[in-house]
């Protein structure tokens, strides 16, 4: 949910036809809604939504905005599998948001309404986000089709700060464990026309594994104007960072050591660069008209030292560094019409995206050092690809919330979804290639009720169906004969069919003022020709249409304030399976090759088989004291159960298929200490718990010293696994003032 206060005339107006009037005079309140699509308009009242809806509390100095949503958020979970805290896998209800090409992505994100799955492979770079212009966070579970493409699993809407709303200037800056610095500025202000605010922050870190270091900036602005019936806002927004991941570790070298790495580099660079025009105006009382138009462009290089696939002796060289170098364009228009009316609210749209990307990829050979990295020098670089890929969708988008009476609320939803992905082969002209042109096109509808059964409990169920076309580097990579080392090589390969997920919601919730809130939620969502990757060696893989699969479970959430304590309390019991029969390769299992039905580096996956890396319960619990106005401390705990590795997907590996469950501890404080001057910390894993995060099966071409083995016969298959991060704490001050 969000809160809002609606500061204009004619909304006022509105507002006072619903019955907040009082004494002949117009009151202006602080209405809880939620945007029901990613383009803001005239909110839902958050009782007449049928879904759990989620808002994060304000975002501060919890660290990056992954570590925001696994704190506060039920149901959301993370595979740390890069080891850096702007590159995890956000799960929720068993779908993902991951900055990893090959981890099949279920959930849309959206900044300030921006879509920011970017176009090449559906990835969300974390590290791209404003995080110091951030105010809240908020996620929309379900299939919801209003907001369009990837939103199988749910939708998550970030939504940045303004002038009007947040005056005054604040500097920030903390320091602590593994070397790690951030300094952040932020200015807001506004006068009866104009607003402005601006946000820059800076992040710095050696990261507490070998060979880690990490470096993130951002530049935020954002100015806007208005009138009594109109308002723009203009947008600009830079960050550049430089991310080291180092990814996952072989068991016999984490016993050893857990600070070390497989191999290295694994370093990813992003640069972005995006300007973003949102307009809203009020023909009258009763309806509004709303439009974005935005630009924005993503240059990726990533550099990574890996073992060589084709090394098969001696004389071959054991290493190779991997070179790609990516930059996305994306250009996008929404526009929508919200009428108020009697029991209706009506809300209608249209929107255009188009995203173009250029991709190139190379190969430098090269012998693995002592430590592991690659010495590639005087080695030639050799192409490997050159793609260009282009994808356009165009959406129509219509919603209706109807008030059957006081107490019972209809909701009815549909979105046409076409979207055309064309890639063009740059460095192979003929076939077979990479040259491919598709087109996917859907009509995703959505039905929902709520009854507010007493003032204190309602009831909401909802059905709604959502949408996911390949993207390019899917449709590059889906051929099993031909498998690709992401994001590293590509293969002409077969035609991918869209992914379509079904998704059943009903639930219970209420609250006694903010002393006491609760909610309980059943859900079941169905993938119909879910995209999975599939890896065959630790860097390599291809996609392919599986046939089904199910998230199903039950959420749990309480909440409440008592004197001076707030605390809450969150719970999910998750059941993520297959629903389908298939071959995958896992050459690493060792049940591989033992079915009749497969080859002899496949397993065999049936029907009610877990799916990887997502744990089936999950707890969290937060309390928060203060016991004066000036002090806050606060504790979290953060529980899960064990998980399946990649690779042991039909649970049939006969040792370490599984990392276990783990729980961790968090504390974190502030305290204003005098006139705008705040102290602030934070200690995370406080009794320093030895946990891993994910995991998969794969060959190690490595002894438990990290020495390389050179006879292949010699290799062994092993777990590796993704280690959490150690005891660290931080301490930091900020000073406020002209708020």
């Amino acid at each position: 949910m969000i809160k809002v206060s609606f500061p204009r005339l004619p909304l006022a107006m509105m507002i006072a036809a619903m019955g907040t009037a009082a004494h002949g005079e117009t009151t202006l309140s602080t209405v809880e809604v939620i945007d029901s699509t990613p383009l803001p308009g005239i909110g839902i009242e958050r009782d007449r939504v049928p879904a759990n809806v989620q808002r994060s509390r304000d975002i501060g100095e919890g660290g990056p905005v992954v570590s925001n949503m696994t704190r506060d958020l039920n149901g959301v979970t993370i595979n740390e599998v890069q080891g850096n805290p702007y590159q995890g896998d956000i799960n929720f209800r068993g779908f993902t948001a991951s900055p990893l090409l090959g981890t099949p992505q279920g959930l849309s994100v959206f900044v300030d309404g921006i879509r920011v799955n970017e176009g090449f492979g559906d990835v969300v770079n974390w590290d791209l986000i404003p995080q110091s212009a951030l105010q809240d966070i908020t996620v929309v579970p379900g299939s919801n089709p209003l907001f369009g493409l990837n939103t199988l699993g749910g939708a998550v809407s970030l939504r940045t700060k303004d002038g009007r709303n947040n005056p005054g200037t604040e500097l920030e800056v903390s320091g602590g464990s593994f070397g790690r610095w951030t300094i952040g500025l932020a200015h807001g202000g506004s006068d009866d026309t104009f607003d402005w605010f601006i946000a820059a922050d800076s992040f710095r870190e050696e990261g507490w594994r070998d060979h880690s270091p990490s470096d993130v900036q951002h530049l935020f602005t954002k100015l806007g104007w208005r009138n009594e019936y109109s308002d723009l806002s203009l947008s600009i927004n830079y960050a550049n960072s430089d991310l080291i991941g180092n990814g996952l570790l072989p068991d016999s070298m984490y016993d050893d050591e857990r600070e070390q790495v497989f191999t290295h580099p694994d370093q990813t660079r992003n640069r972005l660069g995006q300007i973003a025009l949102t307009g809203n105006h009020w023909l009258n009382d009763n309806n509004q008209l709303t439009a974005r138009m935005y630009w924005r462009n993503v240059r990726t290089r990533t550099l990574n030292g890996d073992g060589n696939d084709d090394y098969s002796g001696p004389a071959d060289e054991s290493g190779v560094l991997n070179r790609t170098a990516t930059d996305q364009y994306a250009l996008g228009f929404t526009g929508q019409w919200t009428h108020y009316a009697d029991a209706h609210q009506l809300t209608a749209g249209v929107s255009h995206d188009r995203t173009r990307a250029g991709f190139i990829q190379t190969a430098q050979e090269g012998d693995l050092t002592e430590d592991r990295g690659v010495d590639a020098d005087g080695n030639p670089v050799e192409l490997e690809n050159s793609l260009y890929g282009r994808t356009r969708t165009t959406s129509v988008y219509l919603t209706d919330t109807f008030n059957l009476s006081e107490t019972v609320a209809l909701t009815g939803s549909a979105r046409y979804n076409r979207t055309r992905v064309i890639n063009e082969d740059r460095l192979v002209p003929t076939y077979p290639n990479l040259d491919g042109d598709f087109t996917y096109h859907r009509v995703n509808p959505a039905v929902g009720v709520t009854w507010q059964v007493a003032p204190t409990m309602g009831f909401y169920a909802s059905y709604n169906e959502g949408n996911r076309a390949p993207t390019p580097i899917e449709l590059g990579c889906a051929d099993p004969a031909n498998p690709c080392t992401l994001p590293n090589a590509l293969a002409a390969d077969p035609f991918l069919k869209q992914v379509v997920a079904k998704t059943i919601e009903f639930g219970l919730r209420g609250a006694q003022g903010d002393a006491f809130n609760w909610n309980a939620t059943l859900f079941r969502t169905t993938n119909h020709d879910d995209i999975l990757f599939v890896g065959t060696s630790t860097s390599a893989g291809y996609f392919t249409n599986f046939g089904k699969t199910r998230r199903q479970g039950l959420e749990l959430g309480l909440s409440g304030r008592h004197g001076q304590f707030d605390w809450r309390a969150g719970y999910t019991w998750l059941d993520a399976t297959f629903q389908s029969e298939a071959c995958l390769m896992a050459e690493s299992n060792s049940s591989a090759g033992s079915y009749s039905q497969c080859g002899a580096d496949e397993i065999r996956i049936k029907s009610g088989d877990r799916l990887p890396a997502l744990p089936r319960h999950a707890l969290k619990l937060g309390l928060d004291w203060k016991p004066t106005d000036s002090l806050r401390i606060g504790t979290n705990v953060q529980a899960f159960t064990s998980q399946l590795v990649r690779g042991n997907e039909n649970g049939k590996h006969d040792e370490n298929g599984e990392i276990d469950g783990y729980t961790i501890f968090n504390l974190d404080a502030d305290w204003t200490f005098s006139k705008g001057w705040t102290v602030f910390g934070r200690i995370n894993n406080v009794f320093d718990t030895e946990y891993e995060t994910a995991g998969a099966l794969a060959e190690n071409v490595f002894n438990a010293n990290g020495q390389f083995i050179t006879d292949p016969n010699d290799w062994e298959d092993e777990r590796f696994v993704a280690p959490g991060a150690p005891r660290s704490a931080w301490i930091g001050l900020r000073y406020r003032f002209g708020g």
